[in-house]
């Protein structure tokens, strides 16, 4: 199994953490997508969009870090990322997809390096974009964990994939100084999630490829 990831992608960072918590072994293959690596031919190759992550396995090569969380958890359902009931698994990927589809696309590097190369936004523009949409995406997420089955973590005191989403964003979030005040619920997941070793062996300055 070969995960082709970039320390600080939010979406590898999911599949790492999804990974661990199943126990996975894999190699780790590194894609400076800062440095454009992902436009290399070998790489295209695997994912025509130069997206990580990409997870080769079966004989596939896997793309999109939602797809793949859902393929591990079909194959290996061990520390299912999923609840066993459908109101569960639909709340689950409502959250995850919160962040997923509605915050991640619009803060994430290429939509960043877009805003300050051809748009020639300053940086403190750009860092207003990135704020205002972190803030108001997990202002929404805060208020969906207002709910009962929301328990240690984001749905009842087992880690799924709305987990393996939210501790990334967290860690976007920091690393741009987004104002995290008043996400009491969503903080007190994350330092959870934080808590567990999968979580700690999954973050970015476990990565081979970390740079500080």
């Amino acid at each position: 199994m070969k995960l082709h990831s970039y320390f600080r992608s939010s979406a590898s960072f999911r599949v790492r953490i999804a990974l661990a918590l199943k126990g996975l072994p894999y190699e780790y293959v590194s894609v400076h997508i800062a440095k454009g690596q992902q436009w290399r031919d070998d790489f295209t190759t695997l994912n025509v969009q130069a997206l990580v992550p990409v997870l080769e396995i079966d004989g596939l090569q896997l793309t999109q870090s939602m797809a793949i969380m859902e393929y591990l958890d079909e194959q290996f359902p061990q520390a299912a990322l999923l609840p066993s009931d459908a109101p569960g698994r639909a709340r689950v990927r409502a959250l995850s997809q919160a962040i997923a589809c509605e915050i991640h696309p619009l803060n994430n590097l290429r939509v960043l390096k877009y805003l300050s190369g051809p748009l020639k936004l300053d940086e403190d523009t750009k860092n207003t974009w990135y704020h205002h949409w972190v803030r108001l995406g997990l202002d929404a997420f805060e208020k969906q964990l207002q709910h009962p089955a929301t328990g240690r973590f984001c749905h009842g005191d087992q880690p799924s994939m709305a987990d393996c989403v939210l501790v990334p964003q967290i860690f976007n979030a920091n690393r741009f100084k987004v104002d995290l005040s008043g996400l009491d619920r969503s903080l007190q997941v994350f330092n959870a999630c934080m808590a567990l070793p999968a979580f700690q062996a999954a973050q970015p300055s476990a990565c081979p490829d970390f740079e500080a």
